[in-house]
C-alpha cells in the first residue's frame, strides 16, 4: 500500500496535549484562540472520549486530519493504531481491496492473502478522509462493516470481526449528493452521529497571527537562516487575505516567503502578489489604475489624498461632459442633473484648487455668461 493512502501514529512526533484554555491555544496539533475554535476544541474533547462515529466537515485545508488525530488522541483507543485512507487517492477498483483486504487469487496479482485497513485498525481508529469520493459499491460495504462489526476480504468466504471506531471527513455536500443519488442516504445517517464543522480560516482571522508565528518557528527549525519575525505590515496583509486554501495555504505561503526572503524580518515585499495586495482597495477601475493612484498620493494624509483624487475625477469628468455639449453650460448641467449655478460653482472651485494642488492644468473654462434671450423679432 502506498504511504499516501495509509498512515499510523507510529513514528509521528508527539502531539500537543495542551488544553484549549492554555495561553498557547493549542489542542492536539490544532491552533486557535478564537471563540469558534474554542468551541471546536470543546466538542472534539467531549466527543473524543466516547466511541461514537464522527463526521468532520469543512473546506480543504481546514485541519480535518488534525481533528481526526485529536479525536483519537483523547480516546480510550489512543494506544492502538490510527489508520487512514484518503478515499480520493486510490482508483475505485483498488479501494475495496485496501479497506477490506483480499484473498489469494481474488484477482490478477493477488498472490497472497492481504488484510485491509479495517483489520489493521482493529482496536483503534479508522479515518476515512474525503469519504464523498468513495464509490457506491464500497459505500455499501462500509455501511455493512459499521452495522455488523464484520468485514469480508475480496474473494474471501469468511467474515472477520473487527473492533474499529470510524471517523470520516469530507469537503463535499453529502446531503446534496444523497439527493443526486451519488451517496447512500443510509450511510450518511450512520456516519453523522456527531458532525463537527471545521471553520474556514477567513471566518477566524484573529487566529492568523498565532498560526503565522507557529509556522515561522517550524520553518526556522528546518531553515535557521530564515527571518526571525514578521513585520506588522506583513502581518496586516496576512490577516486581510481571504485564504481560499485555508491553513494549508497559509503554511505554504509562509514557508515559500521565508525561504525566498532576505533579512531578519519578513516584509510585505516577500509575500506573493495576491497576499501582498490584500489591503489594496477595489474602486471599480482596473487594478493598475488604482495602484498608480495610491502610489501617487502615498505622501499625503488620507483627507488630502482623497480630495486630490476627487478633484482629478471632477475635472476629467466635467471636461469630458462639457466637450460633449460643445461647452454649453446649461446643456451640460441638464445632462448631469445639476442646476446651472451648481455646475458653475464646481467649475470655479476646481479651477482654483487645481492651481493650488499642482495637478496638471486643464484648459481654463470660460467664465459663465448669463443666458440672454434673443431679442424678439418683429
Amino acid at each position: 500500500m502506498s504511504d499516501v493512502a495509509r498512515f499510523t501514529t507510529d513514528g509521528l512526533p508527539p502531539l500537543s496535549l495542551q488544553r484549549p484554555d492554555d495561553a498557547a491555544v493549542a489542542f492536539h496539533g490544532l491552533l486557535g484562540g478564537s471563540a469558534i475554535m474554542r468551541d471546536v476544541f470543546e466538542r472534539l474533547e467531549r466527543v473524543g472520549r466516547t466511541d461514537v462515529t464522527v463526521l468532520l466537515t469543512g473546506e480543504s485545508g481546514t485541519g480535518k486530519e488534525l481533528a481526526a488525530r485529536a479525536l483519537h488522541a483523547v480516546s480510550a483507543r489512543q494506544q492502538r493504531p490510527l489508520v487512514a485512507l484518503n478515499c480520493s487517492a486510490l482508483p475505485t477498483e483498488l479501494v475495496e481491496s485496501e479497506l477490506f483486504g483480499h484473498a489469494r487469487g481474488a484477482f490478477t496479482g493477488a498472490v497472497r492473502d492481504h488484510g485491509g485497513l479495517f483489520e489493521a485498525a482493529h482496536g483503534g481508529t479508522l479515518f476515512l478522509d474525503e469519504i464523498g469520493d468513495l464509490g457506491v459499491g464500497a459505500q455499501a460495504k462500509v455501511l455493512r462493516a459499521l452495522e455488523s462489526g464484520e468485514v469480508q476480504r475480496v474473494g474471501g468466504t469468511k467474515p472477520t470481526r473487527v473492533d474499529v471506531r470510524v471517523i470520516a471527513a469530507t469537503n463535499r455536500p453529502l446531503e446534496r449528493m444523497v439527493a443526486e443519488g451519488t451517496f447512500r442516504e443510509d450511510l450518511l445517517y450512520r456516519l453523522n452521529v456527531v458532525v463537527i464543522a471545521l471553520p474556514p480560516l477567513h471566518a477566524r482571522p484573529q487566529d492568523i497571527p498565532v498560526l503565522a508565528q507557529h509556522f515561522l518557528q517550524r520553518v526556522r527549525v528546518k531553515h535557521p537562516q530564515t527571518a526571525q519575525r514578521i513585520s506588522e505590515e506583513a502581518m496586516a496583509r496576512l490577516v486581510a487575505y481571504a485564504w481560499p486554501g485555508n491553513v494549508r495555504e497559509l503554511r505554504n505561503v509562509l514557508e515559500g516567503a521565508l525561504v525566498l526572503g532576505d533579512g531578519l524580518t519578513l516584509e510585505p515585499r516577500h509575500l506573493p502578489p495576491s497576499v501582498r495586495d490584500a489591503l489594496m482597495p477595489s474602486i471599480g477601475v482596473d487594478d493598475d489604475a488604482a495602484r498608480a493612484l495610491v502610489e501617487a498620493t502615498a505622501h499625503l494624509s488620507f483627507s488630502e489624498a482623497r480630495e486630490q483624487a476627487l478633484e482629478a475625477f471632477d475635472r476629467a469628468f466635467l471636461s469630458a461632459a462639457l466637450a460633449r455639449h460643445g461647452g454649453n453650460i446649461a446643456q451640460t448641467a441638464r445632462a448631469l442633473g445639476l442646476h446651472r449655478q451648481s455646475l458653475q460653482k464646481v467649475l470655479a472651485r476646481r479651477s482654483l484648487r487645481a492651481r493650488r494642488s499642482g495637478l496638471p492644468q486643464t484648459p481654463p473654462v470660460a467664465p459663465p455668461q448669463p443666458d440672454v434671450a434673443p431679442p424678439d423679432t418683429p
